[in-house]
């Protein structure tokens, strides 16, 4: 069972190899329009560029996100390469705190969140071989409380969102034994509810980012068997309004963001064919900016990097042509995914 956990990959990695058989997706299914690829890699570009615009200013505390979602947009359109790699690590371990863990930007303070995302961020660009495990790992084990939940930083928020982070990156470092991973998954079953969805904590309300937070845990630890796969189905199918977006709880407006949270969650309980997956890819294709780049919540509002990966990252779920596959629960290219755990790249 330990060997089994310290990969951390055996659920995720069947799906991902298995995505084209599994979930039924073929290519020649979806009737899309077209993704302006070289507008959006500009777009991406340009944004690191523009530091005095509004987007970077709002940004700047949590600049470490932004970067995982820029670069992984790149990668997923195969265009990584126009970025300069030893930069970007450079800039991703000046955000290092001295506790090991990361912060969003040099000289902020460290939390979970940014520290998921630099990892991720030196996992596409197969850089992991410049951190002090022991030291991050340490970091990361240190924030489990004793009932198995994780706070986001010393000041004691938890959260589930803050169990999937930790259970991620310990994953992809290959220290998942550094924490009490049995205690962990019992705390994210008792923030189950009733309608088969998942909170923030016992007893919050079910929102798709946090069951993509708890499907993913859960999927990575090999646990899915504490989910009740069709009920949460139906709440997460339920999702899909008449424009074909997704929102992220009833009564709510469609918003490309969760074209990743209940997709990949769909995707990783094998209930994907329950939506439709034609209306959804016109949705995604409707928010693009098709003059500048970049891809809005909601067709005609402005675009944001955030929106822009996760419109993206979306279609790679659906598997639009040309696109790299994106593993739904390490929320990473397969390829990166598989050179991790495997120490191979698997082609697109």
């Amino acid at each position: 069972m330990i060997s089994t956990i310290s990969t951390g990959f055996v659920t995720s990695a069947e799906l991902a190899g298995k995505s084209h058989i599994a979930i039924g997706f073929h290519r020649t299914d979806l009737k899309m329009g077209k993704l302006e690829i070289e507008k959006h890699v500009q777009y991406i570009l340009s944004v690191e560029k523009r530091k005095n615009d509004f987007e970077s200013v709002v940004m700047e505390h949590i600049r470490l996100n932004g970067a995982y979602w820029g670069l992984t947009t790149l990668d997923l359109l195969g265009k990584l390469g126009n970025v300069d790699q030893d930069e970007v690590v450079s800039w991703v371990m000046q955000c290092q705190h001295e506790s090991g863990g990361f912060a969003g930007n040099i000289g902020h303070d460290p939390h979970i969140l940014y520290t998921l995302s630099a990892v991720q961020v030196l996992a596409l660009l197969d850089k992991l071989d410049v951190l002090d495990i022991d030291k991050l790992s340490n970091y990361i084990a240190g924030l489990q409380n004793e009932d198995g939940s994780f706070m986001g930083d010393i000041w004691g928020e938890v959260d589930t969102r803050f169990s999937y982070v930790a259970i991620c990156c310990l994953s992809i470092l290959h220290c998942l034994d550094k924490i009490n991973v049995e205690k962990a998954v019992n705390y994210i079953v008792s923030c189950k509810n009733l309608d088969g969805g998942f909170g923030c904590t016992p007893g919050g309300e079910s929102h798709a980012g946090q069951i993509f937070c708890c499907v993913g845990a859960l999927a990575i630890t090999g646990s899915l068997h504490h989910i009740d796969k069709d009920l949460l189905g139906w709440w997460l199918c339920e999702r899909q309004v008449k424009s074909g977006g997704l929102n992220g709880r009833p009564e709510k407006l469609p918003d490309v963001c969760y074209s990743w949270w209940v997709l990949s969650s769909l995707t990783m309980i094998n209930r994907v064919h329950w939506i439709d997956k034609d209306k959804l890819a016109s949705f995604i294709l409707d928010c693009q900016d098709k003059e500048n780049g970049g891809i809005s919540d909601r067709p005609d509002d402005a675009v944001d990097i955030f929106h822009t990966y996760f419109g993206v990252a979306g279609l790679s779920l659906l598997e639009y042509p040309g696109l790299k596959a994106i593993d739904p629960a390490y929320a990473l290219p397969v390829d990166v995914v598989n050179r991790i755990f495997f120490g191979r790249k698997k082609s697109v």
